[in-house]
């Protein structure tokens, strides 16, 4: 048997786990954006670098309100929440080689895989022809080439344009 190592994965299964929420503690100090891979910053709601990422891309947008329901939202949060998505879509898609689709969700409770069941979040997943291969499909794991902190500054550049 072969193994793939993924250090970034590390932190997620034996760090620590913080107390609190992270998307509340991002949301709450736009001063550490920049540790906190904050992208960008609407007036009800933020995009933020997904720390365990599907791929290339993977954002996540959310309300500063946390909030775990989608019927407490308020009408301008989820509205904004879709409007930064349109926007991060428009803009990756001006990349060299721009991914061929999207995937965007919602995990709405625990049950239905929410990391954090009790702040909503959106996934904006960039998707490329070829993406998936057999270590998701059959090794339940996934393999990502590239480092976070470079795709930080690389989509936070691009969203200035």
């Amino acid at each position: 048997m072969e193994y793939v190592y993924a250090p970034w994965r590390e932190k997620f299964v034996r760090g620590k786990k913080g107390t609190g929420c992270f998307l509340c503690y991002a949301a709450k100090h736009p001063e550490k954006d920049g540790e906190n891979h904050v992208l960008l910053r609407g007036e009800h709601t933020f995009i933020i670098l997904n720390a365990f990422p599907y791929n290339y891309g993977h954002v996540l947008i959310a309300p500063y309100r946390h909030v775990g329901k989608l019927e407490e939202l308020r009408p301008e949060e989820r509205a904004e929440m879709l409007e930064l998505a349109s926007l991060f879509i428009s803009k990756i898609k001006k990349m060299e080689k721009p991914p061929r689709g999207f995937n965007l969700g919602l995990n709405i409770g625990k049950v239905a895989g929410a990391g954090v069941p009790d702040h909503l979040h959106l996934h904006v997943v960039p998707r490329w022809e070829g993406d998936t291969n057999f270590f998701t499909i059959l090794g339940e794991t996934r393999v990502v080439s590239f480092d976070p902190e470079q795709v930080y500054r690389e989509l936070k550049e691009m969203l200035k344009k």
